[in-house]
């Protein structure tokens, strides 16, 4: 008797387990039932559906990560996990269950409609939590920076003429400040307080990222990006957290798409119009491509940090940057000499620069793959 393959759509809270079967063929999906979100009742139900290699399964990227794509991939199980957004949805359908959204996972994984989302292993997947934390921090550190200053306004309570907030200066100023009234002295020492906390939890998460850059597995690649220019060891950072293994995208083009830069498009018969970024995909790899996009308004040039950070990188690396920064410079002048604004031409040149970022990203992966075949 012929095995019969068997598409299993998951769908995934914190406690519970919502489980949905489709067939070979185009009968109908079947609901299996609900079980607890834990391994061992993962294995149980697994082992009671059929053999590993008649089983497909599949469930939507969320908060609970990949933990169960990592079992179901030691259980020599067929896993993907799903990007929520690229899911298609029935017009006018307005119950959403979980009975419901299992079901509809099995059908559309059997008729192949689904699109996978990218995977990290367990050290990707902590490289991309400590940027994430360290993004957190410098949010949190922004708005408890912004309750102290709204709150010395209402008070009344200005700085100097010329003086920049949070600049030495500043901070001496605050250090002189006194209050006559004991409850807003409290309120102002705790303030400035958790700032300085903040400040501290910042400082603990860049000496890891740090490391990171420096001993990692991910340092060559780190370090070569920094190459670039607006490139330091923060972004680079993000960039290889969250783009992962640069060669699994074909192209350039297909990385820009990831990260949301490509603009939107509607084109019909004759008529073909193109508007703004789509702004879906990665908004961190977007977020720090922007600000380093600001760089190339500078001529270009190697001096100081970006020449310190070229040291010891390989020829065809530094080849790679410097092409990147005489092509951005001029793209970034010849779309503002049109009277664009500097914002608009930020973002061209951010798409363009993802393009040498995915070119030294493949290089440098490229020569870690031909050491290890050598060795």
């Amino acid at each position: 008797m012929k095995d019969v393959q068997k598409f299993v759509g998951l769908d995934v809270s914190k406690e519970m387990i919502s489980v949905a079967v489709a067939d070979e063929g185009r009968g109908e999906p079947r609901f299996h039932g609900n079980i607890p979100n834990n391994a061992e009742s993962v294995r149980k139900l697994m082992k009671k559906l059929g053999n590993p290699e008649n089983l497909h399964v599949c469930y939507e990227a969320g908060s609970t990560g990949y933990s169960l794509f990592r079992l179901l991939f030691s259980m020599e199980i067929d896993c993907i996990v799903v990007a929520p957004t690229l899911i298609p949805r029935r017009s006018g359908d307005r119950v959403k269950t979980d009975r419901r959204d299992a079901l509809r996972l099995a059908q559309l994984l059997r008729a192949g409609e689904l699109t996978a989302v990218w995977t990290p292993d367990e050290d990707h997947e902590a490289l991309r939590d400590l940027i994430r934390a360290r993004h957190d921090t410098k949010e949190d550190l922004q708005r408890a920076r912004q309750r102290l200053i709204h709150f010395l306004l209402r008070n009344d309570i200005r700085p100097t003429q010329g003086t920049r907030n949070w600049t030495v200066k500043h901070r001496t100023w605050l250090n002189t400040l006194k209050f006559e009234k004991p409850s807003l002295r409290v309120v102002f020492q705790e303030y400035l307080h958790a700032i300085k906390e903040i400040e501290d939890r910042m400082k603990r998460i860049d000496s890891e990222i740090h490391q990171e850059a420096t001993d990692s597995e991910h340092a060559p690649v780190i370090q070569a990006l920094q190459t670039l220019r607006g490139i330091a060891e923060v972004t680079a950072v993000t960039l290889v957290a969250e783009i992962g293994e640069f060669s699994r995208f074909s192209s350039p083009r297909q990385l820009m798409s990831y990260a949301g830069l490509v603009p939107k498009e509607y084109s019909s018969g004759s008529s073909r119009w193109q508007g703004s970024i789509t702004k879906i995909g990665n908004a961190q790899i977007r977020r720090v491509l922007c600000e380093s996009a600001w760089a190339y308004r500078h001529s270009p040039s190697l001096k100081g940090e970006i020449l310190k950070r070229q040291e010891g990188q390989d020829p065809e690396v530094k080849r790679i940057s410097w092409k990147a920064q005489d092509r951005l410079h001029k793209k970034y002048y010849r779309i503002t000499s049109r009277g664009k604004s500097g914002k608009h031409a930020a973002v061209a040149v951010a798409r363009e620069l993802i393009g040498f970022v995915w070119a030294i990203g493949c290089f440098i992966e490229n020569q870690k793959t031909s050491v290890t075949n050598a060795a």
